[in-house]
């Protein structure tokens, strides 16, 4: 009969900001299974990826009160878990392969002794052509998806798509590339 109170996003960001506890928990309840989602993508260790989760949730309720409401609150959300996950994977360089490459992918062997810092990666990012490197930017770093992509972007989904898979094919082939030119 009585169950957990329907919070609209507003009511939720401001009861958060209030600290009223409800609504913090209805806030995790709701975002935590996708942001968790998002993490298990970087990592197969479960405790790794709810770790990353957890912290970026405590980002996430520290800035609140920065929300602007202007987009999507769970691609704002998603943007500052992600940066948590790369401040963790940061910190344990031997994973920062995984701000270009998905686990599918599998150019760098993890045998390998190259690291990528984020540096390297960025300014290969940085050489992508304009429409491409806009598209992974918010997609792989930021966290929207493809249709907001599109609307922001004002093209389609499938020219988003197209774009992320172009440029990660060659961010593969530069960081291979580059990954030789540090072996040398």
């Amino acid at each position: 009969m009585f169950g957990p109170k329907k919070y609209t996003e507003t009511e939720l960001v401001e009861g958060c900001v209030r600290n009223d506890r409800r609504a913090q928990e209805a806030f995790y309840r709701k975002f935590f299974p996708e942001m968790l989602r998002m993490c298990r993508r970087y990592t197969r260790d479960e405790d790794t990826a709810i770790e990353i989760t957890n912290n970026g949730f405590l980002r996430v309720f520290k800035k609140l009160h920065t929300f602007g409401f202007k987009g999507s609150l769970e691609g704002w959300v998603r943007r500052l878990v992600y940066h948590s996950m790369a401040d963790y994977f940061r910190d344990n360089a031997r994973y920062l392969h995984f701000l270009v490459l998905e686990e599918r992918d599998n150019v760098v062997p993890e045998s390998s002794h190259e690291v990528f810092y984020e540096a390297d990666i960025l300014n290969v990012v940085s050489t992508l052509p304009p429409v491409s490197q806009s598209v992974f930017r918010l997609y792989a770093i930021e966290g929207y998806s493809h249709a907001e992509i599109a609307e922001n972007l004002n093209i389609s989904e499938g020219t988003s798509k197209w774009h992320l898979s172009t440029a990660r094919q060659k961010l593969r082939e530069q960081l291979v590339a580059l990954g030789h030119a540090y072996a040398r």
